[in-house]
C-alpha cells in the first residue's frame, strides 16, 4: 500500500512528487520529508510515510530526524561564517586555537586539514564507550592527546565521527559557547527552523525512531569480520561507542542520551525545511538571512580532498572543500559548484549557488550504497532547472 503523501509544490515541479512518491517503494513502515527552496521561496515541501514503525505515529509536516554526516554540513557553515567574520583562517594551526592539540605529530595540522579529513584522526586509537562520546571535555582530550594514524596533510580519510569534536573545538575555542549554542544563536534561530546540535529535553519526543535495512546491517556485519586494524569501520564505532550502523531499536542514535549529546560529526536533528531554509540561507538571502557571502564560499569550496583515500575503499570517492562535501560522482548535485552533505543511510541538504536552490530530504529509513532516493529527485530537479 502506498503512502499517503502530503505537501504543496509549485507548478511544474511534479517530477519531484513522482521521484518521491516512488522513493517509499517497497518500505511499508519508511518515514521521510522533501523540501526545496529556490530563491528563497518554497518550491515542494512533501512529507508521507510513518515516522515511528513502533506505534504507527504518521510523519507530518515539521517531523524532524536525525541526519547524520549532514551535520558535518551544518558545522562547516558555522566553521566559514567565523572566517567571514574574521575570527578565523582555514590555514590556521588547530593549534593556534587549541593548544593542546599540538602533541604526537599534529603541530601543524591547519584548520583546513581538519576539516577536510586530513587530520590523521579518523577513528581512535583508544576503545571508546557511550559515557565517552556524550562527554565533549573528554572527547576533546582524546583527540587532542592521539598520536595521528598517518601523517596529517599528506592524505584524507573520512572523519564520520571525531570530524564533529575536532572542528567543533576549534569552534567552541574562539566562540566561547558550545556549537549547539552558537548553531541556534546563528543559524537556526534567525531562521526559525527546527534543527538542532543537541536535542532539547523539551523535544525528545519529537523525532523520527530510526530503522535500518537489511542490506545495510549486512554490509557492516561483513565489515566487522575484516582483520583489525579496520580503520573505516572503527571510524563508525570508535570502539564499542556506537554499533557500525549508527543505531539499533533503541541504541545509537535512537537513543535519547546520544541525541541530547552535541555529536556534530553526525548527530544534528533536523526536518527537511529545516535544511532547505539552512542551505537556502547560504547563497540567497532566506527569510531575510543570508549566512554566507559569495567570497567566503569560493574559499570554502575549493577542493581539499579527492581522489583515492588513505584506506582503501571502492569508488567513486567523495570530494571535500572547507568541510563542504562538493559536486562528485559519489554524489551528485545540481551543479558542479554545488555544496553541502550528505548523511549516512539516505539525508542530503545542500545548495546549489548558481540556480540559488536550497534542499533538503531526510528519511528514518537507513539504506546502503544501494540506495538511489535522493539521487532520483535530485536527478528530477536537475532536469527542471
Amino acid at each position: 500500500m502506498a503512502p499517503l503523501i502530503s505537501g504543496t509544490m509549485a507548478p511544474g515541479f511534479e517530477p519531484l512528487a513522482d521521484a518521491f512518491a516512488d522513493s517509499f517503494a517497497g518500505h511499508p513502515t519508511m518515514g521521510a520529508a522533501l523540501s526545496v527552496r529556490i530563491d528563497g521561496e518554497t518550491v515542494v515541501d512533501l512529507w508521507g510515510g510513518i515516522a515511528d514503525e513502533r506505534d504507527g505515529r504518521a510523519w507530518t509536516d515539521d517531523t524532524p530526524s536525525v541526519v547524520f554526516s549532514c551535520t558535518k554540513g551544518l558545522l562547516s557553515i558555522l566553521a566559514a561564517r567565523l572566517v567571514q567574520d574574521g575570527r578565523l583562517s582555514y590555514d590556521d594551526p588547530v593549534s593556534r586555537h587549541w593548544p593542546e592539540f599540538a602533541t604526537a605529530g599534529k603541530a601543524k595540522v591547519t584548520v583546513g586539514d581538519a576539516l577536510s579529513h586530513r587530520a590523521g584522526l579518523s577513528a581512535t586509537r583508544a576503545d571508546l564507550t557511550e559515557a565517552d562520546i556524550v562527554d565533549w571535555d573528554r572527547m576533546a582530550a582524546v583527540l587532542a592527546a592521539q598520536e595521528p594514524l598517518w601523517e596529517p596533510g599528506t592524505g584524507y580519510a573520512y572523519h564520520a565521527i571525531t570530524h564533529g569534536w575536532l572542528n567543533g573545538e576549534v569552534i567552541r575555542r574562539i566562540a566561547g559557547c558550545s556549537v549547539g549554542r552558537l548553531f541556534q544563536e546563528m543559524i537556526a534561530g534567525p531562521l526559525g527552523v527546527d534543527a538542532w546540535i543537541g536535542l532539547p529535553d523539551s523535544e525528545a519526543d519529537r523525532p523520527a525512531h530510526l530503522q535500518v535495512s537489511p542490506a545495510l546491517s549486512e554490509l557492516w556485519a561483513t565489515e566487522a569480520l575484516k582483520p583489525a586494524p579496520n580503520w573505516p569501520y572503527r571510524a563508525m564505532t570508535l570502539g564499542s561507542a556506537l554499533p557500525a550502523d549508527l543505531v539499533t531499536a533503541d541504541g545509537g542514535f535512537n537513543d535519547r542520551r546520544i541525541r541530547a549529546a552535541e555529536i556534530p560529526g553526525a548527530g544534528g536533528i533536523a526536518s527537511a525545511r529545516a535544511l532547505a531554509a539552512i542551505w537556502s540561507a547560504t547563497v540567497v538571502s532566506t527569510s531575510g538571512v543570508r549566512l554566507l557571502d559569495d567570497e567566503t564560499i569560493a574559499a570554502a569550496t575549493k577542493e581539499r580532498s579527492g581522489g583515492e583515500p588513505v584506506f582503501a575503499a571502492i569508488p567513486p570517492y567523495a570530494r571535500w572543500g572547507a568541510g563542504f562535501q562538493l559536486d562528485s560522482e559519489a554524489r551528485r548535485y545540481t551543479g558542479p559548484k554545488c555544496f553541502g552533505h550528505d548523511g549516512a543511510g539516505g539525508q542530503v541538504g545542500f545548495a546549489d549557488p548558481e540556480r540559488r536552490i536550497g534542499f533538503g530530504f531526510v528519511t528514518n529509513w537507513m539504506m546502503g550504497p544501494e540506495d538511489r532516493r535522493a539521487t532520483a529527485i535530485i536527478d528530477a530537479l536537475r532536469s527542471l532547472v
